[in-house]
């Protein structure tokens, strides 16, 4: 089974938003046409661009269609298949650095020191090592053929 291609839209262009996610979307079919993929992923793939082919929304409308359709691909191939887009780790266990490891380590260093005042130190090294984390995730995700070839910008 072969993926749909994504029809130019004039109306995605006329946007920079709507035009940056018309491209990811693109440069992600691009990269798994070369990939082994199950039929029922390819026609769930397929689904979600045919509405995107045969949408008449403009401006606004758009942008969320498209922004919903990438979100929706990109899930669907890290569940299914570990597939995942250029610093998706990185990104990810940021956040979950900064709110695991770093508040609960700013609250610690706060209540030793005696001021609570200074729970706001453990965000930035929960940061650093949720970046940590989550680069070496990246870095085995490619090693193991498992990234895209593109970074998602929103």
């Amino acid at each position: 089974m072969k993926l749909t291609e994504l029809n130019e839209n004039d109306n995605a262009t006329k946007s920079a938003k709507s035009n940056l996610y018309h491209t990811q979307i693109e440069f992600i079919l691009r990269d798994l046409d070369g990939r082994d993929l199950p039929d029922y992923l390819i026609k769930s793939i397929n689904a979600d661009i045919e509405e995107i082919n045969s949408t008449t929304k403009t401006d606004y409308a758009l942008h969320n269609l498209l922004k919903k359709k990438q979100k929706e691909i990109v899930t669907l191939l890290e569940k299914e298949m570990k597939i995942v887009p250029i610093n998706h780790y990185r990104n990810l266990w940021m956040v979950i650095g900064m709110s695991a490891f770093g508040i609960p380590l700013g609250f610690a260093f706060g209540m030793a020191i005696g001021t609570i005042a200074l729970m706001g130190l453990g965000i930035p090294i929960g940061m650093v090592i949720g970046i940590a984390v989550g680069t070496n995730m990246d870095k085995k995700a490619q090693a193991d053929g498992r990234q895209l070839s593109i970074e998602i910008k929103n």
